[in-house]
């Protein structure tokens, strides 16, 4: 197994750490996170540079220029699992890490890779002495959801995201984690509900209005080559690693240097197990219960139900969405698969998820 970057053996000195940095980020927290952490850089021996993003969409531009400069050592995303899909997907296929700054609400990817979210000396040395592991992938084809309010419709990324296959779909890479069901449909409402409510109290306020509201839907599901069956679709999980929303241990044990991902699911749950099912999966003691499983998986296919009971390629009405490393911007039908090797991440030198 790959466990160190082409690149990871340049001298600090001779090589240049590229942050790219959203200066909208948490009101503006992002821009000033980074220049907290220019100068400690500087004094570690780095030379820095910024690029700060303009628009939804900018990072992935930005790191898929840099993707092949030699002089670069290291390509940091500064702010939440967002701005490191952008980044990531850019980055995606060369030999040129990720670092990451975490300055969001989740952090997940941060946080599944040792990084601390506010000791800035110990990120910084992550930086320097880390290790570069070479992660895998979902690579998600599907339609993409109308923009809502301030939040732009999803377009299409040939460069770094490669074309759809099937008409009307786009495609999208994913670094953390997809689901849907009752936790993207929370997601969903955030772009228009409750923006006067702020930090985890807002994602609490949501979810607990978002199950009293829900109403049944069923999918015709694919799990790799077992058989297609329609499901009361309440919750899937496709993860890569074990935490997501903020430190909840969905797929405990998870890792994203194996060659699968890890496919959570609970199907027909009620609203009162939505409810209950909150503290368990923070502290990952939900498989198991109420039927919720935890799988390898490296192909998951969702497919909308006709009223004659069988799938079909229409996109569920109203609209079952899937969530992009958190972002609620695409939606049914859909074709989730895994691809090793995808991306180099530096993370902390021990994670618990390798023992190699």
């Amino acid at each position: 197994m790959e466990t160190h970057s082409p690149r990871s053996s340049a001298t600090n000195s001779s090589k240049i750490i590229a942050c790219i940095v959203n200066p909208a980020g948490r009101d503006g927290e992002s821009l000033k996170l980074w220049e907290s952490a220019k100068p400690k850089l500087e004094e570690a021996g780095f030379q820095t540079e910024v690029h700060l993003t303009e628009r939804v969409g900018h990072a992935s531009e930005i790191s898929f220029s840099l993707k092949d400069r030699e002089d670069i050592d290291l390509v940091v995303a500064n702010g939440g699992d967002g701005t490191v899909h952008e980044v990531a997907s850019g980055l995606r296929g060369s030999n040129l890490p990720l670092g990451i700054l975490p300055g969001g609400t989740g952090n997940d990817v941060a946080r599944n890779h040792g990084y601390p979210l506010e000791d800035l000396e110990a990120i910084i040395n992550i930086f320097k002495n880390g290790k570069d592991r070479h992660v895998g992938a979902l690579r998600l084809e599907a339609v993409p959801m109308p923009g809502e309010n301030n939040y732009p419709t999803p377009t299409v990324d040939p460069k770094w995201n490669g074309e759809a296959t099937k008409p009307g779909r786009i495609v999208r890479w994913i670094f953390l984690e997809s689901d849907g069901g009752i936790t993207s449909t929370i997601s969903r409402a955030k772009l228009s509900r409750a923006k006067w409510i702020r930090g985890n109290i807002k994602y609490t306020y949501l979810g607990v209005t978002e199950i009293l509201r829900w109403k049944q839907r069923f999918a015709w599901v694919k799990i790799d080559d077992k058989p297609g069956e329609v499901v009361d679709f309440t919750l899937f999980v496709f993860s890569m690693s074990e935490m997501f929303g903020g430190g909840y241990r969905v797929a405990p044990g998870a890792s994203p240097i194996n060659d699968h991902g890890y496919l959570c699911t609970g199907w027909g749950l009620g609203k009162l197990q939505m409810l209950l099912l909150m503290g368990p999966l923070r502290v990952g003691k939900h498989v198991g219960k109420w039927g919720i499983t935890l799988e390898p998986c490296k192909k998951f296919e969702i497919l909308t139900v006709d009223e004659e009971g069988e799938p079909c390629e229409l996109s569920h009405d109203p609209p079952v969405t899937i969530n992009v490393d958190g972002e609620p911007c695409l939606q049914t039908p859909a074709i989730l698969e895994f691809y090793p090797k995808q991306l180099w991440i530096r993370g902390a030198q021990e994670v618990s998820w390798d023992k190699v």
